[in-house]
Order: C-alpha cells, then structure tokens, then sequence
C-alpha cells in the first residue's frame, strides 16, 4: 500500500465481502473512526447487497465510542462529502467499493470539511485498528443514531443552485447511474435544469443487472444506443457510488476521460481564468493546452482524487487563485462547490458546457479539440517498485519526474510508469500526438518489462 497504509489504498479499504472484507473487520474501522473523532458522524452506502449489514457494523463501532450517528442511506458518496462539510459533521463514512464489482464493498472514511481523510490520519486509525486502542463509552456514554436519509435534497439543490435557471431547456439527455444511488440525484438535478431526461439502469440495485458499476465503452453500450435512438445530446454514466460521470457524444460516442476533462475546463477556465488547475501527473497534455489558452497554470499531484483536492485547499490556503481541478478518469472537482469528486456536478456541467455552445452538437466541440494518441495498459508483477526503478534505469540522461512512480517527459511524448495504490501492479501510461511515437516508447517500456 502506498505511504506504509497496511489496510487503506488510496480511495479507503475494498475487498470481497465474505472473505477480506466482514462485519468485524467494519466494526473494528468504526470504533477506531470514533475513537479519533469524537461527536457526530455521517453515514451513508451505495447500493450494493451487503452495504446494509456493513454499515450497521460501522455505526456500532461508532457508537461504542460515544460518537452519535447520523444515517443518510443510500446516496452518492459526494453527497455524502457534501452534507459533511455542510453540515458542520465531525467526519463520516461511506460503505462503498465504488467501480469493483458487486461482490466487493468497502469503507471511505471522509473528515470534517468533506474530504477524504489524508495519509497520516489513515496511518492513525490503522494504528488503533491493529493495535485494538478504541475509547469504548461507558454504559450511559453511548451515542445514540438517527435516520436522514431526506437529506440528499440538501445536496441536489446545491447543485442545481450553481446554474442559472432552466439553463437545460431544449436539451435532452439520458441518465444510466448503472443502478447505483445516483438514480436518486442526477435525474432529479438534470430535470430540474430543464432538460428532458430519460433513463437506463436506474433502478436501485446492489446486483448490477444492467451493467457493472465500472462504466466501461463496453458496458455503455446500451446507453449510447438510446441516446441516438431519442436524438439526446448526450448521455451520462456513473460508477458505483458516482463520484465520476462519463460521457457519450450525440452520435453514442464515449468521451474518453481526458477529453471530458478538457471540455468542462474550457468551460469553467473561460469564466474563472488566470488560476491554477490541479491535476495529476497521470493526465493528458490537452488539459495543459486548455488552462494555457485561458491563461492558467497546472500543478501536477500524485495520482489519487485526495491528493489533487487537498492540493488545491492548500494553494487557496497560500492566497493563490484555483480555478479547477481533477483527473483523467471523470472524476472533476468544483472548488467554488466542494473539493471531492463530483459526478452529479459534473453531469449537470456538461448541461452548461452545451448552453454555451449556442445549439452547436456536442460531437462538433469535441472534433474541434487537439487529438492525443493514449495507451494506458497494467501488469500484475511481485514487485512493483523494483520494476519502476529499472524503467528509470533503462532510460538514462532522459527528463525525469518524480511527483508519482517516473514519468519519462520529452517534447513530442511522456510516458508514466508508476505501481498502483491497490494491487501488486504496475500502471504505464504513455501519449503523444504522433500514435507511432507512442507506440515506439511503449515499446521500449514493454522490453523492461519482459526482462524483468
């Protein structure tokens, strides 16, 4: 695990229910929660069969230390993060494996100004979790819970508070939340918009029927043939607990992520231009192309959404002016709304994307932006590490960056090799405009690799 986390990736603890992941294990992550956060906690899930059993494994242990719960239900985990930092919350947990498949689920724990909790804390809460030191109330010091699951109202308002009214009229659009919670938001916000919204897959259901919650070019493809079926002007997917949204064209087009990224960056950089964007240094050079038309700087992270967010909080802390932020798989994050992953903001983003255009199809904006050729592939090996490190060696006197694995940068390419946060893997991720010299360094990657 990445930073010396034991149990922690970088977006909380996932494994198959049943097997790494049981109700004790929940429990033993509450008590630690509550142990370190003493007060109220917010709670919620995404739709998955077992989230029900976890998450009232996950407030015993809170309520064994005396914290009171507040239980939100199903709702997507940036609601969840919303109504935390609105609320004024001591923290909060969401029981989610976002995009693993159903037989996965997971906790997310999320502090007091919505984000996720940062690596240090996570050491913490290890540490009382193996070590067993949890602060269990006495007999008339334990927290006492209450149900609000009305509350994601509070989050679909804020969200459409950020438009101007009816900004979505004459718009049609169709919504596949892949079965997962936000079938309760993102509809509700499009419509609200004005815009005619239709549906797929949004039924609430933890065995994912339709699709899996990885929303895949495969698994949208029912979603890309309704959008042309009904004339939308562009359909929306979420992943399992729909911190990201994706995206198909007018023509059921998938809108690869980083392309998504650049659209909604030109749109929220044409209005708050002259800042920094953060982003990762996974993303594409089109996000760089995009901030310098608007005057904008990037600043690069490590890759995980908690790195780009408490980037951007510690920038504004500095008295610099942030403008966007976000990553290259649909996970775009709002700093005048809050600094998560935000996929019902996103999805209703793209509503203004299009407002703006004056009628011009989605399909036309996106053939208007640069084409960079992008090869993203992984590989299972027994030591990650080792393998970065003999890239690096294979590439001597090249330009070389540090901030996550290496990342060989040239004018015309880079190429990205870093291990995951998750898995005994490597990740490669290699672009340029010209698709042979992509392929070229990909092959010379690929040639470490087989050695080692």
């Amino acid at each position: 695990m990445r930073n010396g986390k034991r149990m922690f990736g970088t977006n909380g603890v996932r494994g198959v229910v049943g097997e790494e992941m049981t109700p004790a294990l929940v429990l033993k992550i509450g008590a630690a929660l509550g142990s370190m956060r003493k007060g109220t906690i917010a709670v919620g899930r995404d739709t998955r069969t077992s989230g029900e059993a976890l998450a009232h494994a996950l407030k015993a242990g809170l309520l064994m230390t005396g914290c009171d719960v507040v239980d939100m239900g199903i709702l997507p985990t940036p609601a969840l993060q919303y109504l935390i930092k609105s609320n004024r919350f001591d923290g909060g947990a969401m029981i989610t494996a976002s995009h693993n498949p159903p037989e996965y689920n997971g906790v997310k724990i999320i502090e007091a100004d919505g984000t996720e909790m940062p690596d240090d804390e996570t050491l913490r809460l290890e540490d009382r979790y193996f070590t067993g030191a949890f602060d269990a109330a006495p007999w008339d010091g334990v927290g006492t819970e209450t149900a609000a699951p009305e509350r994601i109202e509070e989050y679909i308002r804020a969200i459409v508070g950020h438009f101007p009214a009816h900004i979505g009229e004459g718009l049609t659009v169709v919504v596949d939340p892949g079965s997962g919670p936000a079938a309760l938001t993102t509809p509700v916000i499009l419509s609200r918009l004005g815009c005619r919204v239709h549906t797929i897959n949004a039924r609430l259901d933890g065995t994912f029927p339709g699709r899996m919650p990885e929303p895949t070019p495969e698994g949208l493809q029912p979603l890309s043939e309704m959008v042309v079926a009904t004339g939308a002007d562009f359909g929306v997917a979420h992943d399992g607990d729909a911190d990201r949204a994706v995206f198909v064209d007018n023509k059921g087009r998938y809108i690869e992520e980083n392309y998504e990224f650049g659209l909604v960056e030109d749109y929220v950089c044409g209005r708050n231009g002259n800042g920094i964007v953060v982003t990762t240094v996974a993303t594409s050079r089109l996000i760089r192309d995009i901030a310098e038309k608007h005057g904008c700087t990037v600043d690069y992270t490590p890759v995980g959404s908690i790195y780009v967010a408490r980037r951007m909080i510690e920038l504004i802390g500095e008295g610099k002016k942030v403008s966007f932020g976000g990553e290259g798989n649909g996970g775009l994050i709002y700093p005048d709304h809050q600094f998560c992953r935000d996929g019902g903001m996103t999805a209703a983003m793209m509503v203004a994307v299009l407002a703006d255009h004056n009628g011009r199809k989605l399909s036309d904006i996106l053939d208007g932006l640069p084409i960079y050729h992008l090869i993203k592939e992984k590989h299972h090996v027994r030591d990650p590490a080792a393998l970065v490190r003999a890239v690096e060696e294979a590439f001597p006197g090249e330009t070389i960056e540090k901030i996550d694995g290496i990342k060989i940068v040239r004018n015309d390419v880079w190429a990205l090799v870093r291990a995951s946060g998750t898995e005994p893997m490597i990740r490669i991720m290699i672009e340029s405009k010209n698709p042979a010299v992509a392929e070229a360094v990909h092959e010379e990657i690929l040639q470490v690799v087989r050695q080692a």
